[in-house]
């Protein structure tokens, strides 16, 4: 069996990202090691990010569950850690108008309860665990990047208020003084639920957790063959074999299709991109006015999303490239780097210490999808966080967790608006093409 990736196959190998964030957090901790011979378990989980953990942590804690987790690279490899560490919602693309058209005001209203019940998962777990991450401001900002949007903005604050969520509008000049100033600012609206964080510290001390709860984690451990047979599934790789009751899919962008062909051409991976300055000096944060450590992202239909970290350098980031290789990350780079002076003109003269990228994932319906395959309930999955997967993929595992012990109907875990598999992408193998024809990449 051969398993193909979309992208250029620099993105799937193991060398460690030169991001900041591996730059900055403790080592990984002990895992399992590779598998090796052949092993056993009652529910196999493939992959090792925020779901993945999520489901083994909470089936060996709460469910007393034999649960073995397998991640193909070193622990946080992926986009677990490396992302913006944006603990905010949502996980999907569709706007508020269109998911109540689509699924009901009460079916949004749940999937909406379920992404801020995430950012508490995040928050409690943290806690209970005590975990040291770097929690950073209160709330998020959407940020106007030019004057139309700010009535769109307005409305959306307004809509999301029916969900209880607290939102606040302010103008440019009130932001000025309380966020920053900027070339691409007219406005913000505050959203008041949420909070930076250091996505691999918490990812190393969920996993740290995750371990003494009583699940086995073998990092560098692909899978590279899955056979499924007299209701048990045999996961094949490098060093050994696992047989289990159920699997648990949870490789998001990162999955390579040919493993299981029920979702072979269900998953667009997306590049996503950050640079980070050096830290920034008192001069350079007082010609912005830069006073927020909230997380930020801007109006823009390609998000720019950025925030303040804790030692003062700027995390910025887009989306872009649709090929993934060595060459266009360089430019991607030169890129970036020139847009974030653009926005932030007192920043011009500092030096990025950081660049990295790596696979978001986006699915037919714009919405993250978690559930169980319709003709064989044993496999489980989630997938779609749209790059907003901080909150949403610790509360998919921890649901997936709940289905696979049995104790709950599905539907009354997962809300309808993300319940059961997405469509497959039309014309699969032009799939990545679709994000060429939609705009992605350098402006």
């Amino acid at each position: 069996m051969t398993l193909t990736t979309l992208y250029d196959q620099n993105l799937y190998e193991k060398p460690a990202i030169a991001s900041y964030w591996e730059a900055s957090a403790p080592p990984p901790p002990t895992d399992s090691g590779p598998l090796t011979g052949a092993q056993s378990c009652e529910v196999a989980v493939i992959g090792g990010g925020f779901c993945g953990l999520s489901a083994g942590y909470h089936l060996a804690k709460e469910h007393g569950r034999d649960v073995r987790v397998l991640e193909a690279n070193h622990l946080g490899w992926g986009a677990s850690g490396r992302n913006g560490g944006f603990c905010c919602f949502p996980a999907g693309k569709l706007s508020i108008e269109a998911m109540i058209e689509r699924f009901g005001l009460e079916g949004t209203r749940a999937y909406m309860q379920s992404q801020l019940d995430a950012i508490d998962l995040v928050d409690q777990l943290g806690r209970e665990e005590a975990i040291d991450y770097d929690r950073q401001g209160s709330g998020f900002y959407e940020v106007a990047h030019r004057p139309q949007a700010v009535p769109h903005m307005t409305a959306y604050g307004e809509a999301l208020k029916q969900f209880g969520v607290s939102t606040r509008l302010l103008s440019k000049e009130e932001f000025a003084a309380t966020g920053h100033r900027g070339t691409e600012q007219f406005g913000a609206l505050h959203i008041q639920k949420g909070f930076g964080l250091h996505p691999l510290k918490f990812h190393r001390g969920f996993a740290a957790a995750t371990v003494k709860r009583g699940a086995i984690v073998h990092g560098n451990t692909m899978v590279e063959r899955w056979e499924s047979s007299g209701g048990q599934h045999r996961l094949h790789t490098a060093g050994g074999t696992l047989t289990a009751k159920q699997v648990i899919l949870a490789t998001n962008g990162y999955l390579r299709e040919g493993l299981n062909s029920n979702f072979d051409g269900r998953v667009l991976p997306a590049l996503s991109n950050i640079v980070t300055t050096r830290p920034l000096n008192d001069a350079e944060l007082a010609a912005e006015n830069f006073v927020t450590e909230a997380p930020l992202l801007n109006t823009r239909r390609l998000v720019f999303y950025y925030r303040l970290l804790k030692d003062r350098r700027l995390l910025f980031g887009a989306r872009g490239d649709t090929d993934g290789t060595p060459a266009s990350a360089a430019k991607m780079q030169v890129w970036l780097t020139r847009r974030l002076r653009e926005v932030f003109p007192a920043f011009a003269k500092a030096e990025t210490s950081h660049f990295w990228r790596g696979l978001v994932s986006l699915t037919t319906t714009r919405m993250p999808v978690v559930g169980r395959l319709p003709d064989d309930r044993t496999v489980l999955f989630a997938f779609g966080c749209h790059g907003n997967g901080v909150n949403t993929m610790p509360w998919a595992g921890q649901a997936l967790a709940k289905l696979a012990a049995g104790a709950n109907r599905d539907e009354d875990v997962i809300p309808s608006p993300i319940l059961g598999l997405s469509p497959r992408f039309p014309l699969p193998a032009l799939r990545r093409f679709a994000l060429v024809v939609s705009g992605v990449g350098l402006s």
